[in-house]
């Protein structure tokens, strides 16, 4: 690949995820690719700790305090993977930060948090299995330009304007041939595993879902690359493309769900006892997962606009909840073949960070099998309507970014650092959004 990129005379991309789940980096020549190999890339260490829209957060002890110092920041491909969708020929590096005095893991990085929970369950003999599902929208390409969803993509089939809830339609894909057709190839170029394609219950939303892979922190790595890929290739198409969680104020809005099981070293799923209720450590798991779900909810729901999804009847759970076979619930047990036994996670939504979502999930998780926590009794029906025995979920961004900055389990599991760098980039996101009076009031008061 550096062949090639030097015989093009190509550039490339080498990023990290910021906690935002933003791609913070350098684009860099072809010719800087073996040093940047070999050395890496320096970056402060504070781009980590951005607030949304690339600004330092002077609370979060990275700037100021340290005199702005850098990390170094590695590939963590063993080659830059192409960017198809680029206009001339580029290539693209995902990368992750160390300290660069002495080498060791940045864990305000969430990559490396996310890393730093597998390695524990690799202490224990467990293996994650991970898939993960995206929603997103697609919209007219006057969208990116006016900053706010103009109209939905039009079917290029019937020329019609995909303006209606047509969920699992197989016509709206149709219309949409050539972009998903696209969309697949450039996931093969790149190595991302998606699998099916499903149309679903807004206009214009889709949702692509991955193969199961045994290796959490590449599930992650995926999520993030088909982000970027999704909106790449809405681009050459003049549409637009956004994971925002509820674009909408009346429609669907796009989830994030995460399925996850365990293998033994022997290779054997331990969700699994051969019963259609699966094994003791599946239900610990589920304990682990309500017992900290409030605590993480700014990670499931990271923005201001996050929290317009949870609304009772509007598949997002509003309480801690669980049930076999249940969409309405918060962790759902989906029925499948014993050897496929696992946990779905229903909270966060599409405009999460990945690596920290799958973080927080596998981390409450193994806090509940390690304490052997017993989770309430399974929800049947409705959750909306038969959960006030469980916990109810915050539901706004000020109340989550309170419950996460008093979490023990996170300072415990994610680390103190950590939960200072993302609540004050949370606090300094809401200064700025509250500190502006928005179209409407002025509307109504003035």
């Amino acid at each position: 690949m550096s062949d090639a990129l030097t015989q093009h005379n190509t550039e490339f991309d080498l990023f990290i995820t910021d906690l935002n789940g933003n791609l913070r980096g350098k684009r860099i020549p072809a010719s800087g690719l073996k040093h940047v190999m070999e050395e890496g890339v320096k970056l402060p260490r504070s781009v980590i700790g951005f607030d949304n829209w690339g600004d330092d957060v002077l609370d979060n002890g990275l700037v100021f305090e340290t005199g702005d110092s850098d990390g170094i920041c590695f590939p963590v491909h063993s080659a830059p993977i192409p960017v198809p969708w680029a206009e001339t020929p580029r290539a693209q590096l995902l990368a992750m930060m160390y300290d660069a005095t002495d080498g060791s893991p940045f864990y305000p990085d969430p990559r490396q948090l996310l890393c730093s929970i597998v390695a524990r369950y690799k202490e224990k003999g467990w293996t994650p299995v991970v898939a993960t599902e995206l929603e997103f929208y697609l919209l007219d390409g006057e969208s990116e330009a006016k900053r706010r969803p103009t109209q939905p993509v039009v079917n290029e089939g019937n020329g019609r304007r995909l303006s209606m809830t047509d969920c699992y339609s197989i016509e709206e894909m149709d219309g949409l041939e050539s972009f998903f057709a696209e969309v697949r190839k450039d996931c093969e170029v790149q190595g991302i595993p998606a699998d099916t394609i499903v149309s679903e219950l807004g206009p214009g939303q889709f949702e692509i879902n991955m193969k199961h892979t045994a290796n959490a922190v590449e599930a992650a790595d995926h999520a993030i690359m088909f982000k970027r890929l999704i909106k790449g290739v809405a681009r050459r198409h003049d549409f637009g493309a956004t994971f925002m969680a509820k674009p909408y104020p009346r429609k669907s809005g796009s989830g994030f769900h995460v399925h996850f099981s365990l293998l033994d070293e022997q290779g054997n799923n331990v969700f699994n006892d051969g019963t259609d209720e699966g094994s003791s450590l599946l239900q610990n798991a589920v304990a682990g997962l309500l017992a900290h779900m409030a605590d993480c909810m700014l990670v499931f729901a990271p923005h201001m606009n996050s929290y317009r999804r949870f609304q009772n009847g509007a598949h997002a759970p509003t309480y801690a909840s669980w049930g076999y076979e249940n969409r309405t619930v918060a962790v759902r047990i989906p029925e499948s073949d014993e050897d496929a036994r696992r946990i779905e996670h229903r909270v966060a939504g599409a405009d999460a960070n990945p690596y920290l979502v799958l973080a927080v999930v596998l981390a409450a998780a193994l806090h509940g099998l390690e304490a052997e926590l017993t989770p309430p009794e399974p929800i049947t029906g409705d959750a909306y309507a038969a959960a006030e025995d469980y916990e109810p979920l915050p539901n706004r961004w000020e109340l989550a970014t309170e419950s996460f900055l008093e979490s023990g389990f996170l300072n415990e599991y994610l680390g103190p650092e950590f939960v200072r760098v993302f609540g004050a980039a949370k606090l300094q996101e809401q200064q700025k959004i509250y500190g502006r009076i928005s179209d409407v009031e002025y509307e109504a008061y003035l």
